[in-house]
């Protein structure tokens, strides 16, 4: 796993500044500390920051064919490359490493820009073909590995981190306020944009061609939800266990230390038990709980431990650890990023780098099984939207306002927090699943939010994202609402939330994550099964849990979805309450230039009296004004 940065004049007779190219690199050592590299021709400078995983000794980059025409620095792990290797060397091709990136060059020679289209794995790669003056940036399917890009003073500059760009002399620093828009419904800031006007993301499943001072953008993959396979349940079961096992095992590859994260849900735990079934030794297993017992799944991760004789580790999150914490966080994320659960990841990689370098886990079986409980809940903003007018927008309302709303519970357990969304989820497409029912702010509450005077900034601000996401619904290759939203979590909040948490922050400690449920040949199975058998009566996961039955604990079975949360909504009652009025209603604060101060100190207030947990919109305000000071 590394770390790659570089830019490209326009002007070729313009030299790239070996200084820049290095201070470009070094913001991101973090992600190679083992070696870096340079290659610098002219107008074309590239550069690696290598954390060595696979062929230590020879396998420093950048790497070139063997003329030098061709030069590649790459950044992510490709599991076919030994079986394209052996193709290549049949057509003539010399290797002088056993790397899996030199692989890459040589395809690119017999493939051109399509050599993408034979890589298994995640990656990110920018490739300089000195004979076609071609630049060609590239992104796994998924979106494991980042890319960011800009165009700036004559010349193309990308990085695995938008931090590279910053570094580059007078880049300009202006924020996006379309994309802070985003940010506050969905707690990240989406691809293809950033937080930075200029600066965008290369989208999972994209490649970017630049040549002869142009750039083309296009997608070279997606996922289709059909022809369904229609198999009998016991079957597909057993294939279920086949092609995940495979996934696991050759994710296993590795020439430096490797283990598991053991989070106590379903799918890190089938991850460990295979992994168990394909090593010898006891696998090392980490897992990370809260002293706020109702937060934890760590019993859950020790059932799995003892069933599987694994080296376990089990690490706890206290509130002291915080404070100091959050600074980190922003630093490494570069845009405002609001998910919470990046506090326990966090840590979990700091304590797993002192024993491992890579690190499996269980991301994207939710996206890929229906395993979130929204995946449920449509019926009833449906059944809500259907109550006479006066009950529906009076009454109702009315009682829901009664309730409190428990701060001591994680989200996918707090039935209160689901029943007041039912106002808001009943306003919202059913397209927009996560905006139902996981947004931070909805469309009304960032009307109320804005100041006059920014609007005009924001396009069509009230339905923005909603239109954005249904969009996104619309372009899937499937039948079902269910797939089409599965779709769509796959290709957006996968991308730009949960696997941006994954890299910056096992990347912030030099840790690889790798992910079985997100190998593409297991996606591209997986999606064509039956709706049945992802979603089945109250059951999720329907098939994979059958499939997992004598393979773990019946206890970890039968529980509900929890989810990766933390103790928020007390902490901004209790220790975090000073910290953050202090932050957010500071006359000087740096969002009141953006958002009104009433409306912030309501959310405030309404939250300390218990009327409403407006904690993850509280925190992502908080998030926000700490990105305004660092980076602007």
């Amino acid at each position: 796993m590394c770390g790659i940065t570089g830019l490209v004049h326009y002007d070729s007779e313009r030299p790239v500044d070996p200084e820049i190219l290095a201070g470009m690199s070094q913001v991101i050592r973090h992600r190679g500390p083992d070696s870096d590299g340079f290659y610098l021709r002219g107008h074309v400078g590239l550069a690696i920051r290598r954390l060595a995983v696979i062929d230590l000794v020879a396998g420093d980059q950048p790497l070139s064919n063997e003329d030098g025409s061709v030069w590649l620095v790459f950044n992510g792990e490709i599991y076919n490359y030994q079986e394209l290797r052996s193709q290549l060397q049949k057509k003539g091709h010399h290797f002088r490493t056993h790397s899996d990136t030199e692989t890459i060059v040589h395809l690119y020679e017999e493939n051109g820009t399509a050599c993408v289209d034979s890589l298994r794995g995640m990656f990110a790669f920018a490739l300089w073909d000195q004979r076609r003056r071609r630049l060609l940036l590239a992104r796994d399917r998924l979106g494991k590995k980042p890319l960011y890009y800009a165009e700036h003073d004559g010349t193309l500059l990308f990085g695995s981190e938008l931090k590279c760009l910053l570094e580059y002399p007078g880049f300009p620093r202006r924020p996006d306020l379309t994309a802070i828009h985003h940010f506050l419904g969905l707690q990240y800031v989406p691809d293809p944009l950033s937080a930075f006007q200029g600066v965008q993301k290369l989208p999972a499943a994209h490649r970017l061609v630049w040549e002869n001072g142009e750039i083309q953008v296009e997608r070279y993959w997606d996922l289709n939800y059909g022809p369904k396979i229609e198999k009998p349940a016991a079957d597909l079961q057993e294939e279920l266990l086949e092609r995940l096992e495979e996934a696991v095992r050759i994710r296993m590859v590795s020439d430096v230390p490797l283990g598991v994260h053991l989070s106590g849900g379903i799918d890190s735990s089938v991850v460990t038990a295979m992994a168990a079934k394909l090593t010898s030794r006891p696998v090392k297993t980490f897992s990370i709980g809260f002293e706020e017992e109702r937060f934890s799944e760590l019993p859950y991760a020790r059932l799995v431990a003892e069933m599987y004789g694994t080296e376990h580790h089990e690490f706890i999150v206290r509130f002291g650890d915080i404070p100091e914490l959050i600074q980190k966080l922003v630093r490494q994320f570069d845009e405002p990023f609001a998910d919470p659960s990046a506090i326990p990841v966090y840590l979990l990689a700091e304590r797993t780098r002192e024993h491992v370098t890579v690190a499996l886990n269980g991301d994207g079986g939710d996206e890929l099984f229906a395993g979130y409980v929204r995946y449920g809940l449509d019926r009833y903003a449906e059944a809500y939207r259907r109550l006479p007018a006066l009950l529906g927008q009076k009454a109702f309302p009315a009682l829901l306002a009664c309730l409190k709303q428990p701060l001591d519970r994680p989200g996918e357990g707090n039935w209160v927090a689901g029943v007041k969304r039912l106002a808001q989820a009943s306003r919202t497409s059913r397209k927009a699943n996560i905006l139902r029912w996981g947004s931070y702010f909805s469309s009304s509450m960032k009307d109320r939010l804005w100041k006059d005077a920014v609007r005009p900034e924001i396009k069509n601000s009230q339905t923005l994202t909603e239109e954005w996401l249904s969009n996104v619904f619309d372009r899937a290759s499937a039948d079902s609402a269910l797939d089409r939203t599965l779709y769509v979590d796959t290709t957006t909040y996968l991308p730009g939330d949960l696997l941006v948490k994954a890299d910056r922050m096992t990347m912030a400690h030099s840790l690889e994550a790798r992910s079985p449920f997100l190998d593409q040949e297991f996606q591209s199975w997986a999606v064509r099964l039956p709706e049945r058998y992802k979603w089945n009566g109250q059951t999720h996961k329907y098939l994979l849990k059958r499939a997992c039955a004598k393979l773990l604990p019946p206890k970890l079975l039968t529980r509900g979805k929890q989810g990766f949360g933390i103790p928020l909504g007390a902490w901004i009652q209790g220790p975090l309450r000073k910290w953050v009025q202090q932050l957010l209603l500071d006359p000087q604060a740096r969002i009141g230039a953006y958002f009104k101060y009433d409306s912030i100190d309501h959310l405030f207030q309404e939250h300390l009296r218990g009327r409403e947990s407006h904690a993850n919109r509280l925190w992502a305000l908080a998030m926000l004004e700490i990105w305004l000071r660092e980076y602007l």
